[in-house]
């Protein structure tokens, strides 16, 4: 009977070792919303539910960090696809009267993404995005000149009870592949 209870413990700890669960760094639930996709289809928080998926901050006309962020984004969706592993890719302009679907489209298209597996949202107005951001996301959103935005840098892994679990530098390539381990982890 004692070599089947420390047998049971053995294992018990072997498990919890191997957990695939990550390291998060966040914990905030996201809030509910129902946007518009470059697609002109809505997007809402119900139909990600039960999926793990990644979320970002970006405009098309951004001429500092956005080209940075969304290559390296397709790039995780690249690597990832390639791996069997397609999860879902929100990108929030935080321009939406500049970026209607067919301006979202074409930015896309732009960076080769599968849109497949990325929405790009719009539909909403400065206010309500800024209000996502820094009440939800916990990131700076604020109105530039010349039509440019100072926002969040950072991509978002979001778990299937809609729970923001972890933050990555978007600008970072070992970030990106911290991402990338996080998401093979995770599905």
């Amino acid at each position: 009977m004692k070599v089947i209870k420390t047998l049971i413990i053995v294992t018990a700890i072997f498990l919890s070792a191997c957990n695939d669960q990550i390291e998060a760094n966040m914990s905030e639930p996201m809030v509910d919303f129902e946007f518009i996709t470059q697609d002109e289809d809505k997007l809402n928080l119900e139909s990600l539910e039960g999926e793990w998926w990644i979320a970002n901050f970006m405009y098309t006309n951004c001429q500092t960090i956005c080209p940075t962020t969304t290559v390296n984004l397709s790039k995780a969706q690249q690597e990832l696809s390639q791996e069997g592993f397609h999860p879902q890719i929100v990108s929030f302009s935080v321009d939406p009267t500049q970026d209607t679907p067919e301006v979202l489209k074409e930015y896309a298209a732009k960076y080769d993404v599968n849109l497949d597996t990325w929405s790009f949202l719009t539909g909403y107005d400065f206010e309500t995005i800024q209000k996502i951001s820094e009440g939800t996301f916990n990131t700076v959103l604020r109105k530039g000149g010349a039509d440019q935005f100072s926002h969040g840098f950072h991509f978002y892994l979001i778990n299937p009870e809609g729970e923001i679990v972890k933050r990555y530098d978007g600008t970072s390539n070992a970030e990106l592949q911290v991402l990338i381990e996080d998401i093979t982890t995770v599905l």
